[in-house]
């Protein structure tokens, strides 16, 4: 099946709702704490609003899972399944939003069967936008994108989220793995580090906490690129607990280091 539709609609949503949050983004905005002490604000919640009206509409028969808002069908599931599945993410890295740092993302992701067919991540901030569909190829602002080709990891860049979430004892051997066996370590977070390995700006980006929306898009995009993104165990999912993006050259190498 071609989804030149979904692409061409997701790419354009996105960049709809990365406008409304640049209004909020230039003049600042409060962010109040969720019960899952994240921070949300208005902006998070206006877009993904957007974001779920524009779906509702062009495909009225899909269902819409959201940070904000849950799921549109009422279920409590977030885990998709059989049937089409839009994961939706209206501001990733809303910490860096609201501080006025310019990587934070706009993520729509759709799910078909259990598999994400269409993603596209938008950061409105600096103008980029990373898009991808099956069959379709991946592109950064429309021309094509790939992985590096980079032949070992002891020679590759590896970015992070927060580093305090390598706190088990489990993530603390991979953080220290991690350290040791590749050459530079950044922490270009949150969405747009799944990006720079997409883009060929990364060899490897490593989170060791993640909800389906943080990712809805970045197996497709990632795929398309030549690329991996995937729980720790290799299975291509945005329905782990755990996730990271490389290279297929060195996904045997990434998955040793981070499963020890």
């Amino acid at each position: 099946m071609s989804y030149e539709a979904e692409l061409e609609f997701a790419v354009e949503t996105a960049w709809i709702a990365g406008q409304l949050t640049l209004e909020f983004f230039r003049l600042g905005v409060d962010a109040e704490l969720k019960s899952d002490m994240t921070p949300v604000t208005e902006a998070d919640r206006g877009a993904e609003e957007l974001i779920r009206a524009r779906i509702a509409e062009a495909f009225p028969g899909d269902v819409v899972v959201g940070e904000e808002f849950g799921t549109s069908d009422g279920s409590t599931n977030t885990e998709g399944g059989g049937g089409r599945h839009w994961y939706v993410d209206p501001i990733d890295g809303t910490r860096s939003f609201v501080r006025g740092v310019p990587l934070y993302g706009i993520l729509i992701g759709l799910e078909v069967d259990g598999r994400v067919e269409v993603g596209v991540a938008h950061f409105p901030g600096i103008g980029e936008t990373v898009a991808a569909a099956s069959g379709h190829g991946c592109t950064l602002n429309g021309e094509p994108a790939r992985v590096c080709a980079t032949n070992s990891l002891s020679d590759g860049y590896v970015s992070f989220g927060d580093p305090g979430l390598f706190v088990d004892s489990r993530h603390r051997s991979a953080w220290r793995r991690m350290m040791e066996g590749t050459a530079y370590r950044v922490g270009w977070s949150d969405a747009y580090g799944h990006a720079l390995v997409a883009t060929g700006r990364l060899e490897l980006m490593v989170d060791p906490k993640m909800s389906a929306w943080d990712c809805g898009p970045f197996p497709v995009i990632l795929r398309e690129a030549g690329g991996y993104f995937g729980d720790w165990d290799g299975n291509e999912t945005i329905h782990g607990d755990r996730a990271f993006s490389t290279t297929r050259r060195l996904l045997p190498e990434a998955l040793a280091i981070l499963s020890g």
